[in-house]
């Protein structure tokens, strides 16, 4: 029996009325297996393939709706996401008349008390949303998901190896413990690295299955290059940026927020100039929620004027905003999942191919595009580093199972956590002395056997930053006439009268409110890009290996424009001294009169480990990110070669080191929400599994051959 044929009458009826010629590749192979076996999936296709339909038509076709209880609970991301996948999934229940209900922040309380009174259907939910119906409503659960059958996991890939990751698996072990019920799991991706660990999204690894369809969309693909000398505006990019974009309907994805509006202020700027449109536009996370939808709106409705979106990982994600011609990308992504994510914004439509366009403005990056595209190439894709000490998460979700159940007996959390396979990695030991740390800390009290939030602990429970696990930067709302046009975090660079980019226009500032977080601006004529601060970038090991055959090889690419060519030469004679011969083990290291430079063509982890180790041996170093180097007072390589063996034996002291090195400075663990309340010695593993990899240095400390330049 054909998929088609497995699919039920109405959603037989409703593929006609649509008018699709045929099922698409994944459509099929989902449909078969969804209906045929009790396996969770994994749905692996690329953007625009019918990843959505390829998991609901099986599910609308299997589960009976007029039972009581949700059926069918979809996790995204992003509330943007929701709201899109929201309108796609209603047009197909509707005609089946099942209920859609949207669960978040933005979404209408009346909706929610219709659930709540009469629980059916499917629904639509972010990880913090349902965080926060445990906490808020967790007598609800049971009676919300008792009957609960399918839970489909939207961009999948985007929670592994990350802390929501881990926290939206416990909460998925939580809806089975509380509700009792034994939903399937379907997970939904374009780019999935770590299969065994993104299969242990649910607790199930060995009865999740992944479905790929292998197919790629042709690609038509261009790099330039526009050196940065240093000298401020990059103008003659821009001026070709313009060209490429003002007759067509593009995305623009720089790295950064500040970028985007100065990218976007500049081709204003070259159109108004010229009297042509000005439909270009910035979007991310600081400008406010109305404009973003707006010019999501825009370029979903309009079918006839071109368009530029100049954006940052907002757009990254499949939120639809219509037929999209080109794709540009400024400098290179961070890893290859990425840039797979946006060439696969172009060309959305059956049939069409990708149009993508990747500027440069420096070797390094140009070095790590090519090697990114040609790892995608190949049909490797990089994965996150799966977290080993999740001790952070635990702490918020300890809070969280207690407050949910208004105190529990002590046997019965850790009984509780130990049995949570998010937290496999944890020991018995390891709850109970973070629960004593608590219990010390004052966060959680203990009455008989009863562990209850205390006083202190409920200021953190009730704060409504509680249910995400991640930290917010603190920002200042931009207040023009009124109008709230986005948010800033306030930074030396915010000053009464200072000038700034925002949306894509530039303002003055007239007022900082500091009480009520606001920045109140008037319209300027010019002003320099705002500064926004992020977390640490981390490249993986095979990206910079990748680099490093690439400069070592002869080979020529014809994706690159001539003065990309001319810059790839320039490099490769620049390295051609070292002799380098294999890209595995062999490492080029530089001496000047006052320095030694080692290219360490190692992940980012290594690299800092590595200098944390030199930090430990009080030599004195600094890390160069971009050409991922590591520089330190001039030294033999015989001398450097005595450091690395002495890694070996005294790695073990660098927990010492690091304790002593978050005593003294606490700030360092700002990259965590909850890991200030972990007593010490979980601080320092949960520091050395963030941001060090101390076994994969040693062992790449083994193997490398250390070249000098021989001119």
């Amino acid at each position: 029996m054909s998929s088609y044929d497995l699919l039920s009458e109405p959603i037989r009826k409703y593929i006609s009325e649509q008018g699709w010629d045929q099922l698409r590749p994944i459509q099929n192979s989902a449909i078969h297996k969804i209906l045929t076996t009790s396996n969770n999936y994994i749905l692996s296709a690329k953007t625009a393939s019918g990843k959505t339909e390829a998991a609901f038509l099986p599910i609308l076709t299997q589960v009976d709706f007029s039972k009581q209880g949700v059926q069918v609970l979809y996790i995204s991301p992003l509330i943007a996401l929701i709201n899109d996948q929201f309108k796609r999934i209603e047009q197909l229940c509707e005609y089946l008349d099942i209920s859609v209900t949207k669960w978040h922040g933005e979404a209408s309380q009346s909706s929610k008390k219709r659930l709540i009174k009469n629980p059916s259907g499917i629904v639509l939910i972010t990880p913090e949303s349902l965080e926060a119906m445990f906490c808020n409503r967790s007598h609800e659960i049971p009676h919300l998901f008792s009957n609960l059958k399918f839970i489909v996991i939207d961009e999948i890939h985007y929670f592994d190896g990350t802390n929501r990751g881990i926290q939206l698996n416990s909460l998925l072990y939580r809806i089975k413990k509380e509700s009792r019920s034994n939903f399937r799991l379907i997970g939904l991706s374009a780019t999935i690295g770590n299969i065994d660990s993104i299969k242990k999204m649910g607790g199930q690894p060995e009865s999740t299955k992944v479905l790929r369809d292998p197919t790629s969309k042709p690609t038509s693909i261009l790099f330039k290059f526009f050196k940065d000398n240093g000298g401020g505006i990059n103008i003659e990019l821009y001026k070709d940026l313009f060209k490429e974009t003002y007759t067509s309907r593009s995305l623009i994805f720089p790295n950064s927020r500040g970028k985007v509006e100065e990218i976007t202020h500049y081709l204003l700027k070259i159109s108004q100039k010229g009297n042509l449109h000005s439909n270009f536009f910035a979007h991310h996370s600081s400008i406010d929620k109305s404009l973003r939808e707006y010019i999501e709106n825009f370029a979903k409705t309009n079918t006839v004027s071109p368009f530029t979106i100049c954006c940052t990982s907002t757009l990254e994600l499949g939120i639809d905003i219509g037929s999209i011609d080109k794709v540009i990308q400024i400098d290179s992504t961070f890893n290859i999942a990425s840039l797979i994510q946006r060439i696969g914004r172009s060309g959305r439509k059956q049939g069409q191919h990708s149009s993508v366009v990747l500027y440069h403005t420096n070797s390094w990056f140009l070095l790590q595009s090519i090697a990114i595209w040609e790892l995608n190439l190949l049909g490797i894709i990089d994965s996150k580093s799966t977290s080993f000490y999740p001790f952070d998460i635990l702490i918020h979700q300890m809070l969280s199972i207690i407050r949910s159940k208004n105190g529990i007996l002590k046997i019965d959390l850790l009984n509780y956590l130990l049995e949570d396979y998010a937290f496999d990695s944890c020991t018995k030991e390891d709850i109970e002395l973070i629960l004593n740390s608590l219990l010390e800390q004052d966060i959680l009290e203990i009455t008989g056997q009863e562990i209850l939030i205390s006083l202190k602990g409920e200021y953190l429970v009730n704060s409504k930053d509680f249910y995400s696990v991640f930290e917010s930067e603190s920002m200042y709302k931009v207040i023009y006439q009124n109008n709230v046009i986005g948010e800033l975090p306030l930074s030396p660079a915010l000053k009464l009268d200072n000038k700034f980019l925002l949306a894509s226009r530039v303002w003055h500032i007239v007022l900082i409110e500091h009480e009520s977080k606001k920045i109140v601006v008037q319209a300027a004529k010019s002003g320099d890009k705002p500064t926004f601060y992020g977390n640490g970038i981390d490249i993986s090991h095979i990206i910079k290996e990748k680099m490093l055959e690439i400069l070592i090889s002869n080979q020529n690419y014809d994706y690159l424009d001539s003065s990309s060519l001319e810059e790839l030469d320039i490099i490769r004679k620049e390295f051609g001294s070292y002799k380098l011969t294999n890209y595995k083990i062999d490492r080029p290291v530089k001496h000047s009169a006052s320095k030694t430079v080692i290219y360490m063509f190692s992940s980012s982890k290594i690299t800092r480990t590595l200098s944390l180790f030199l930090d430990f041996n009080n030599i004195k170093n600094d890390i160069n990110d971009l050409e991922n180097t590591l520089s330190l007072d001039r030294i033999q390589t015989a001398e450097l070669y005595r450091v690395f063996i002495k890694f070996n034996k005294d790695s073990q002291f660098l927990y010492s080191f690091i304790e002593n090195l978050i005593e003294s400075n606490p700030n360092i663990l700002d990259f965590t929400k909850w890991g200030k309340y972990l007593p010490i010695k979980y601080k320092v593993k949960l520091l050395l599994n963030e941001y060090y990899d101390i076994q994969n240095t040693l062992d790449f400390l083994n193997t490398i051959n250390l070249l000098e330049n021989l001119d």
